[in-house]
Formats: C-alpha cells, structure tokens, sequence
C-alpha cells in the first residue's frame, strides 16, 4: 500500500469518527498508479472540497481539477459534504488537507460566513486558499476567487428576458435559492438590474426559494401558480429550478405563454433551451475554474507566488431566439462548451 492510499485511508477514518460520513477523500497524481510520486511537483498535494459530490456542476469542477492535476505531476485530494450546506463537512476536510500537508486548497463555500474561521486557520499554517464559483463573505477571506462573475450572469438573462417580452407588461416569478447565499443573492440581484426593476418591484409576483432543487422548484412554481396564476416571466436560480418549474407550467397549460430563464450551462439545462422549455441560460465554466486553481497552486508551490484577486472565468448566454441588444450564442456553441 503507497503512502499516499495509507493516508487517505486514515483521514476517511478520520472523518468517519467525527461523524462526517458525507465526506470522500481520495488521493491522485501522474504517474503509474494513483497516489504516485514523482520528482519536484510530484509531492506537491492540492485539495479540492466541493459542496457536493453528485451535483454535475461539481463533478465536472472535480473531472477539470483531476485533468489539471495530472498534466500538472501533482496530487489532488478531494472531499465533498453531503449536501449544499454542510459547513462541517467543508470545516473537518480543511482540518484533515492542512494535516495531511497539502500546499493550497481550493473550495466552494457551502457556508460563504461559517467556513472563514476554518480557512484562516489554514491560511496561518502556509496553505494556499483559493476559492471557487462561491466567493466568502468577506470575499478577502481567501488568497484568491475564481467564480463565473454571477451578478453579470443574471444581468444577461434579466437584459434578455425584458427584451424578449417586447414591452408587455412582467407578472415576475423569482425562484431563488436560499436567504444569505451568496451566489444566489448576485443572480438574483442581477436578473433584477438586467430587466430594469428593483426588489420589492410590483412586477414580481412571488418569490421561493428552492435550494436549487429541480423537485422543489416544481413545488415553488406551483405555489406561485397558485398564489399569482397570471406570472408570465419566470427567473430560476439554476436549470435544475427550471427545469421544476416548467413540469409545473406544462401541468397547468402554460408551458408556452412563460419565459423561463435560468444561469449554469450544464448540459442538460442547455438541451432544455434547444427543446424550448428554457428561452436562455447563462453558461458558466466549472472545469475552468477548476483547472485555473490548480494551476496557482503549482505556481505557489514553485515560487512562492500567490495568486490573488478576482479572476472571470467567463459567461455566455446561450438561446437560439437571440434578442437585439443583448450579446449571445446558440445551442450549438452551448452544448459544444456544456458540462455534466
């Protein structure tokens, strides 16, 4: 048994005595085996702690830090709590990268607040830590955020959705996913300033959040449904949401009098636009942001350099009903650049 398999075996032993089941931890690098070392970078170990591990968005952040890993000659270790929001998930794998050594850690905050204790003490032993798409509050918690810009993200599909409705009077659906998310509360924002209204805004009908759920995005639209049964533009956080509220639509005849538009750009939310349940999506890039991360961390490991700052890792709306006025590409170019 490698080193390497010896210690992964002992923090997943780890995490099972703190209770954190939800955690998976595995090691990997270049070379003939999985864990291997090689010369100079080959000992260099990057962590990566995502939300999830079933979410697509972040299999696919995990498939672009592996890749990079590789071509790279480091290690990645990798954990994932069980659910959008478990903060000691994320707290007690920081805990077990910094003590298996690890020189930078990337993350996606599930708690943007709660995490900050744990990345400070991180922080102060050396380790590099770099968040990914969800930024800390404050963002200067970490060294550095690389994240799709997501108040541009809804701006893009707030600007399409007023330009689609041609000047009809918005009866606003908003479908977001939960109080105090950061990511959440920028799209939302910025669905807000692309169409041109302000919260609390007569044109927004009802509010839910849905925690990004396809199956409570279903719930919430029939909520809305219930509640305002003239809603004919519907803002969802991500396509999962979407894709809930148009079963809900469709149940109820509606299905092709409501503009629904969504951000992420993951593969099936982006066939869901080429089918026409979704009008526009604005696509983001997982794998980038992933393979970016690890890339700074080699950087650090190197030469001591950080990385620092916001970095864009882009966004495009995709629908094949572009709007004048508003920059976008079509399905093609979407589901050529999707993920999941």
């Amino acid at each position: 048994m490698s080193r390497a398999t010896r210690l992964s075996s002992s923090l997943l032993r780890a995490a099972a005595v703190t209770g954190v089941a939800a955690l998976t931890l595995t090691a990997c690098g270049s070379g003939s085996g999985s864990g291997s070392s090689s010369a100079g970078s080959g000992d260099v170990k990057v962590g990566l702690i995502t939300k999830t591990d079933t979410n697509p968005f972040f299999v696919k952040m995990k498939e672009g830090a592996e890749k990079a890993a590789k071509a790279e000659g480091v290690k990645l270790m990798t954990a994932a709590g069980k659910f959008d929001g478990d903060n000691t998930g994320q707290v007690t794998a920081i805990e077990n990268m910094v003590a298996s050594g690890v020189k930078g850690i990337l993350i996606t905050p599930s708690d943007s607040k709660a995490i900050v204790p744990a990345i400070e003490k991180a922080k102060a032993k050396g380790v590099l830590v770099i968040a990914l798409d969800t930024p800390t509050d404050p963002q200067s918690a970490v060294d550095a955020l690389f994240a799709t810009d997501n108040l541009k993200a809804g701006e893009l599909i707030g600007a399409y959705a007023k330009a689609a409705m041609k000047g009809k009077d918005a009866k606003i659906a908003t479908l977001d996913l939960a109080p105090g998310v950061s990511v959440g509360v920028q799209r939302h924002n910025g669905f807000l300033k692309g169409f041109g209204v302000k919260e609390g805004d007569s044109s927004i009908l009802c509010s839910q959040d849905t925690g990004g759920d396809q199956a409570k995005g279903q719930t919430a639209m029939e909520n809305c449904l219930q509640k305002e049964p003239d809603i004919n533009v519907v803002y969802t956080i991500n396509e999962p949401a979407a894709l809930g509220a148009y079963t809900a639509l469709k149940a109820k005849g509606r299905e092709k009098d409501v503009l629904i538009v969504s951000v992420d750009g993951g593969c099936t939310g982006t066939q869901a636009v080429k089918d026409g349940k979704i009008a526009a999506t604005s696509q983001q890039y997982p794998l980038k942001m992933a393979a970016e991360g690890v890339k700074a961390v080699v950087t650090y490991a190197k030469d001591g350099k950080k990385a620092s700052g916001y970095t864009d890792t882009g966004v495009t709306l995709i629908t094949d009903k572009a709007q004048d006025g508003v920059t976008s590409k079509d399905t093609a170019y979407g589901l050529a650049n999707c993920w999941g």
